[in-house]
């Protein structure tokens, strides 16, 4: 990924951040947690438990697509795959629509915040709509940037069974053949780029937003609150590391970067627990700066991932010829998405 569109939207994430500083106007106190349901030591308990679970789950998730290379069936080129892929895309969707970006309205329409400027400006649409406009920025500079860059070592197809293409951002080249399950054969060096970009952006919103939903559970001591949370996220981090893997095995990385890239995916959402835990004393859920930070995050992270999950993940298969070229196929793979957005947005009752 090329270094100015990362840093340019690390940018934007840590202006959502600070700004909150700036802009809150301390109200009220508003109430804390009470209640039978509020238990420290038993919470820490479950919190430990989601720590390993969620680990586990999130590396099972990414690393299943990854070791299809070897399960002729499951290869890329295979309609299974394709249908797979689409079940886990649905998955990101409703992620978006249905858990992360109504918890940023939620939080940013808080009674625990002043009346100005929050309550009388859309913010969460305001900013789930400038992340997806700055995710399409990024999107498109980066794959115009890398395509001006690798011109001429990437080939504009492959010819025969072996080709040799230009590795981005990776300082060298590999080698591939038609039987690899890597590149399809006949594909365009540009679709390569494509994949990569896609990956490399798609990882990033998802990070960000699996980093505040750590946060928000480790910073909880409510029992009856994480125990219907670690199931749901078990379930949310398993589909949606596939699709994420789906999208780095298409990017055909090396292995390091693969490895790399499914590490940081599962280690997100329990060091934002460990996180919580660690804050747990001063992170307090219903302050203002609290509230504005995660809820500012959470709209950027949707519209992050809604553009991600409809522009680059489904309307690209969709609209490509594999997909074009078979109604039946296209039904099954709509099918999946139904499923699979469908599932996700059923656990937004406990998550």
């Amino acid at each position: 990924m090329a270094s100015t569109p990362v840093k340019f939207i690390s940018i934007f994430f840590l202006l959502t951040t600070f700004a909150p500083q700036v802009l809150s106007v301390a109200p009220e106190e508003c109430s804390t947690e009470t209640g039978d349901c509020i238990n420290k030591s038993k919470a820490l308990t479950l919190k430990i438990i989601a720590i390993v679970s969620i680990l586990v789950t999130s590396m099972i998730g990414v690393c299943l697509p990854l070791v299809t290379r070897s399960i002729p069936v499951l290869s890329p080129e295979r309609s299974l795959f394709v249908i797979v892929k689409s079940f886990a895309s649905g998955i990101i969707l409703a992620t978006g629509f249905m858990h992360v970006l109504p918890d940023s309205f939620d939080m940013l329409s808080s009674q625990c915040l002043p009346e100005q400027p929050w309550h009388k400006f859309p913010f969460t649409g305001f900013v789930a709509m400038l992340s997806a406009i700055l995710t399409l920025m990024v999107d498109s500079m980066a794959t115009s940037l890398y395509s001006q860059k690798h011109n001429g070592i990437l080939p504009e197809s492959v010819g025969g069974g072996h080709q040799e293409l230009g590795v981005v951002g990776g300082g060298g080249h590999f080698h591939g053949h038609h039987h690899s399950g890597g590149i399809k054969e006949g594909a365009k060096g540009a679709q390569l780029l494509r994949y990569r970009v896609v990956a490399m952006v798609l990882e990033l919103g998802i990070i960000v937003h699996s980093v505040v939903i750590g946060l928000s559970m480790g910073a909880s001591n409510n029992t009856c609150t994480i125990k219907p949370l670690v199931a749901a996220l078990c379930f949310h981090q398993m589909f949606e590391g596939m699709g994420l893997g789906g999208c780095i095995l298409q990017a055909d990385y090396k292995l390091f970067k693969k490895a790399a890239m499914a590490f940081f995916f599962a280690v997100t959402t329990p060091f934002g627990i460990a996180l919580g835990i660690a804050l747990s004393k001063t992170y307090k859920e219903n302050s203002p700066t609290a509230l504005i930070t995660v809820g500012l995050l959470n709209g950027s992270s949707a519209g992050l991932l809604i553009y991600m999950a409809l522009v680059d993940l489904l309307s690209a298969d969709f609209m490509g010829p594999k997909l074009q070229g078979s109604i039946k196929l296209q039904i099954k793979s709509y099918v999946a998405v139904l499923l699979g957005a469908g599932g996700m947005s059923l656990m937004a009752k406990w998550a």
